[in-house]
């Protein structure tokens, strides 16, 4: 028979019973990534959303006891390797698994999300292409302009054959570049590089070809020796919005 007296201990227990100790995953968000990450208003403050912003409140929400810290803060890419290299930095959200990423972070096996990479030129530019083969075939007339530091580099690197200038930092600058003639393509993810070209005010300038198209599949990559127990709550999180359909929710969010 449970006594009074035993309910009474049992509830003392409970309140003196230690709180969960709270595990802070580090990170940044990426510049010139979007819509990863997107410059927001929130409260009438100057504040970062985006895809990855949204992941990282629903793994939270999933296990109360992370807390992703540091997606509020503009990061480039590059920085935010060296910071990998110097245990500064805990999670990147949103990397491809190709060797330059698999070789520092430890890559999540639940994708986030897949993009399409597509091609943009000037509007006046009269160019049909149908394969890489066809951009391989202009020679030096057709380089192509990406963001320096990003996946996309590697791969068309890896193609081999084709001339890439990897120069810019952002999108508005590969945009000015390729309207100024310093490049025949730009070549980024959608969505993102429509949302781009409508930002920076070229809508009129700039087309997109509908071919050729590389999709990808995006990755949450991890510092290699995070704790696994660390590791293996983010891994459960992730594949219970993908389970879930949360995941492909959050993506679609953000579609252009």
């Amino acid at each position: 028979m449970i006594t009074w007296r035993r309910i009474l201990a049992i509830i003392l227990f409970c309140i003196h019973l230690p709180a969960a100790a709270e595990i802070v995953i580090r990170t940044a968000a990426q510049e010139s990534s979007e819509p990863k990450y997107i410059a927001i208003h929130h409260d009438g403050k100057a504040a970062i959303g985006g895809i990855c912003v949204d992941i990282f409140r629903a793994i939270e929400k999933r296990f109360p006891e992370i807390q992703f810290r540091g997606d509020q803060t503009w990061m480039p890419r590059l920085r935010i390797d060296a910071n990998f290299l110097e245990n500064r930095i805990d999670a990147i959200c949103g990397v491809q698994n190709i060797d330059r990423n698999t070789a520092q972070y430890k890559l999540l096996n639940t994708p986030l999300f897949t993009v399409d990479y597509l091609l943009a030129v000037r509007a006046d530019d009269p160019i049909q292409i149908d394969s890489w083969d066809d951009i391989r075939a202009l020679g030096d007339e057709g380089t192509i302009l990406v963001i320096r530091g990003f996946g996309i580099t590697d791969i068309l690197q890896k193609m081999g054959g084709l001339k890439i200038d990897y120069g810019a930092t952002s999108s508005i600058s590969n945009l000015r570049k390729l309207l100024a003639g310093r490049g025949r393509f730009y070549c980024h993810r959608s969505p993102g590089i429509k949302t781009s070209i409508r930002h920076s005010g070229f809508s009129k300038e700039i087309r997109l070809l509908d071919s050729p198209k590389l999709s990808e599949k995006f990755y949450m990559g991890l510092r290699k020796n995070l704790p696994d127990s660390h590791v293996k709550m983010i891994e459960e999180a992730l594949i219970s919005l993908q389970k879930s359909g949360e995941l492909k929710r959050i993506f679609n969010r953000y579609r252009e």
